[in-house]
């Protein structure tokens, strides 16, 4: 990696490396889980194609503040049930987002592993921060996901 490292937020849970790989993979799974505790994935915002050169994109409602959180970008590498690699983006434009603008991006890394009767998935993201923003939110923020992922996993 390139852009300097920000935070990782990593877990096991109780389920099977296939069921773990295709909560990430799935649009569906995607557009079931992918957010905060306390937000929901807006309506027809989930692609995913996870190959390299494949997209990947998911809308946030966030409601209290009345925008939509848009993050999308494009697979660089893909082992499957080891490792995701693939750029980051960010808009609250659903222009920008629809026509998947050149945005300053950020790189994420997940690790996907087998322990025992267990799997193992660790986020990684790298990139810089906007002037100001405090840089314990997106790593809080990554664990409200990973909290609603063992949720949709059902563990």
């Amino acid at each position: 990696m390139t852009l300097p490292f920000l935070y990782s937020v990593e877990r096991e849970y109780s389920t099977s490396i296939e069921n773990l790989w295709k909560a990430w993979v799935e649009p569906a799974a995607l557009a079931a889980w992918y957010s905060p505790t306390d937000l929901s994935v807006a309506a027809g915002s989930v692609e995913n194609a996870a190959e390299v050169g494949g997209v990947w994109a998911v809308g946030v409602d966030v409601p209290a503040y009345g925008f939509v959180a848009y993050f999308y970008g494009t697979y660089t590498e893909v082992i499957e049930h080891q490792k995701l690699v693939h750029t980051m983006s960010y808009t609250q434009d659903a222009a920008e987002f629809e026509a998947r603008v050149a945005a300053p991006t950020h790189d994420v890394v997940i690790e996907f592993e087998t322990r025992g009767d267990k799997s193992w998935v660790k986020f990684s993201q790298f990139g810089q921060l906007p002037e100001g923003q405090d840089p314990s939110q997106p790593k809080a923020g990554m664990e409200s996901y990973f909290n609603n992922l063992g949720k949709y996993l059902g563990v």
